[in-house]
């Protein structure tokens, strides 16, 4: 596997999770103080359409790395629940570090 595939995820696990305390942030502005209403509408379409990215780079990841179903599913949606995308984003690395690592190809000393 490579390390690009990783790095995709990482970034978009990142970007996601970042969006996701932004727009909540933004819901407790707009109903709890009743204000920024156009905010909260421009982060909650850019979070949806980079939770598309987001899935599809996983599910990318997730068929290269061969994880269960239900082990998918969780990464998944790991992006619509808030902080939760950056503790599985680690726990993830932490897996698919070795497999990449294991299929690096060696390198001539000079």
């Amino acid at each position: 596997m490579k390390s690009s595939v990783l790095t995709r995820y990482r970034v978009m696990a990142y970007v996601t999770a970042v969006m996701l305390l932004i727009l909540s942030t933004c819901m407790v502005f707009k109903y709890g103080f009743d204000m920024g209403e156009d905010v909260t509408f421009v982060v909650s379409q850019t979070h949806g359409i980079l939770y598309i990215v987001y899935l599809v780079f996983a599910f990318d990841l997730g068929s290269k790395a061969r994880w269960p179903l239900g082990k998918l599913l969780w990464i998944l949606l790991s992006g619509t629940i808030p902080l939760a995308a950056f503790f599985v984003e680690r726990k993830v690395v932490r897996e698919v570090g070795p497999l990449i690592a294991g299929s690096a190809p060696a390198v001539a000393e000079a």
